[in-house]
């Protein structure tokens, strides 16, 4: 059966990010759909992909980016239909890890420079990109007005999402084939930290792209697709 690819967008994104890679992929013929990840909460998140994922009945590569990757990681434990996934400029953290705490691993992240904080009525704050800082930090290699239209349409996520460590005690990357795609000009994960995740995950394939910002899955969709249909590849045999 022809695995379904389901993709997880990260924080200060949305599903739309994905557009250039769903294209791609459906030009290829291979089944994709994009989740609108919540952001409100690692558990939470990652248990609405899991049911996204359960009600497909095929199995799945499951690919993110950013945050996503934290999302999931989470999912793909205790989700048979899982079998291979995607790390697009994504956190592949191991038991505890959080996003902020990863990001913080190596030097070369500006991302918390570049963040504004709401409080929210129901307890907790919330991040946005700054309007100002979000093509430096998110889209550098995007034409800057594609970066603005972005920004404006970025969905913000809970500090607790960004701070919770992952809860499950074996990663899906450590039973999981995975893949790696990044750029080497990310401000904000670090390519060093990409290159260890990669590395931690036994990764079956790692493409870092020159030049290419956080935003690899709009600004860099072929080389995003091509590393996808790899794993499809790989486990449709």
């Amino acid at each position: 059966m022809t695995p379904t690819v389901v993709l997880v967008h990260g924080a200060f994104t949305e599903s739309a990010s994905w557009n250039g890679v769903v294209e791609l992929l459906a030009a290829r013929g291979v089944p994709v759909t994009a989740v609108a990840n919540p952001l409100r909460g690692l558990p939470g998140d990652a248990a609405y992909v899991r049911d996204v994922v359960a009600a497909l009945g095929t199995p799945v590569v499951l690919a993110a980016q950013s945050y996503g990757g934290m999302v999931a990681t989470e999912a793909a434990t205790r989700l048979p239909a899982v079998a291979a996934l995607v790390y697009a400029a994504a956190f592949a953290p191991d038991q505890g890890e959080s996003a902020l705490g990863l990001t913080a691993k190596f030097p070369g992240s500006t991302l918390e420079l570049a963040l504004t904080s709401c409080p929210l009525s129901a307890g907790g704050t919330e991040h946005a990109v700054r309007p100002g800082a979000f093509h430096h930090q998110i889209a550098a290699d995007l034409p800057i007005a594609t970066a603005a239209a972005m920004s404006a349409t970025q969905r913000p996520i809970t500090r607790s999402a960004l701070t919770t460590g992952l809860p499950s005690a074996t990663p899906a990357w450590r039973s999981l084939p995975s893949w790696f795609v990044f750029g080497d000009a990310d401000a904000t994960i670090p390519p060093a930290l990409h290159r260890f995740m990669a590395d931690r995950a036994g990764a079956k394939g790692v493409h870092e792209i020159p030049g290419a910002s956080h935003a690899v899955t709009v600004s860099r969709p072929a080389e995003v697709t091509t590393t996808i249909l790899d794993a499809v590849a790989t486990i449709s045999g």
